[in-house]
């Protein structure tokens, strides 16, 4: 199986995070852009700020590779307000794709409402600019029970106001990866939440984040029915090689 076409090669950490300064941040996002491209991956996903360089690296290689950024990032707690303002100023320096994070936090808390509110004008958002609208769930901060709840409202939102045939360019996707677990336990994807993601999403796509690490595991959730797979270590996945922890 040729992965590439489900990679979506990922640098998010800040400067402070991967305690290097912020040239040699811009550094690395210029070279995950430029590998992204010769490697076919679907997409660069980076932080909010890159885009317009990233956009400008991938017009200059003629490429056809995607640039994505997260919304709301890491925590989702931003007001529906914010997202859509941060959102707006990534379509206006020409993204490709949206990854909101949920406010999963109110979700959990019962506030329902906001939550379909938050999906449904984030999503409107991207359609209506022909991008792409991914939502993470945050899988480590959720029961499975609530992994199916959550999935489920998206799927519904989206269903009831866009139609089936806008279902393909909203994605759930699970992890951002920066979530922080007790006892070592995983704060990516795993196959379990996966398989309950595509099975309540459906027909919406689904997106693994973190915790993606082989060309094995790679090949194992696109037969779960996984479309998309964020990992910060494309390249070596897709060459076969066993990827980094962390995302």
């Amino acid at each position: 199986m040729k992965v590439n076409k489900y990679l979506d090669s990922t640098y998010l950490k800040t400067a402070v995070q991967a305690n290097i300064s912020e040239e040699a941040t811009k550094k690395n996002v210029q070279e995950l852009v430029v590998e992204a491209i010769e490697n076919n991956f679907v997409l660069a996903m980076i932080r909010p700020q890159f885009v317009a360089m990233a956009r400008e690296i991938v017009k200059k290689a003629n490429s056809e590779t995607f640039i994505g950024t997260v919304i709301g990032f890491h925590e989702g707690t931003n007001s529906t307000s914010e997202k859509l303002d941060e959102a707006q100023i990534a379509i206006d320096n020409d993204v490709d794709e949206l990854d909101y994070v949920v406010n999963y936090d109110a979700f959990k808390e019962g506030k329902i409402n906001l939550v379909k509110a938050e999906v449904y004008k984030g999503t409107k958002l991207a359609l209506d600019n022909n991008k792409v609208a991914k939502w993470i769930i945050e899988i480590a901060a959720l029961t499975n029970e609530e992994i199916i709840s959550i999935t489920q409202l998206i799927r519904d939102v989206v269903l009831d106001n866009f139609g089936e045939e806008k279902a393909a360019k909203v994605f759930v996707k699970s992890s951002t990866g920066f979530y922080k677990t007790e006892e070592g336990k995983p704060n990516g994807a795993t196959f379990e939440a996966m398989k309950l993601i595509v099975e309540n999403a459906k027909p919406l796509p689904a997106k693994a984040a973190g915790g993606v690490r082989s060309f094995d595991d790679a090949v194992k959730m696109v037969e779960l029915g996984v479309t998309r797979i964020g990992t910060s270590s494309a390249k070596l996945i897709a060459d076969g090689g066993i990827g980094k922890q962390g995302y």
